[in-house]
């Protein structure tokens, strides 16, 4: 008759280990799907602020920045650089 009860405590511990280790199992395959949909989402929402940026950049041309060695040194222009003209550098 000890047999049979330890058989029975063997049997319901495994079934219980069982559960517990299925429910443990099923969260973390519910979490990893999850964070695949999150990812995947963040990469779409990532591509759209690209292509957003992208048509912005086609719709809007920025100025050309102005060449550094572009100053005006004509003493008789009242726009010329008084810098160039005094041949100032900054010192960078």
């Amino acid at each position: 008759m000890s047999t049979s009860v330890g058989v029975n405590v063997l049997r319901w511990s495994a079934l219980g280990f069982g559960v517990f280790y299925g429910a443990y199992h099923q969260m973390s395959i519910s979490a990893r799907e999850k964070l695949q949909a999150e990812t995947k989402k963040y990469d779409n929402h990532q591509s759209l602020i690209s292509q957003a940026k992208a048509e912005w950049a086609k719709t809007h041309p920025s100025e050309q920045p102005k060449p550094a060695s572009g100053a005006k040194a004509d003493p008789q222009d009242p726009n010329a650089d008084l810098n160039t003209i005094l041949g100032i550098t900054d010192g960078k």
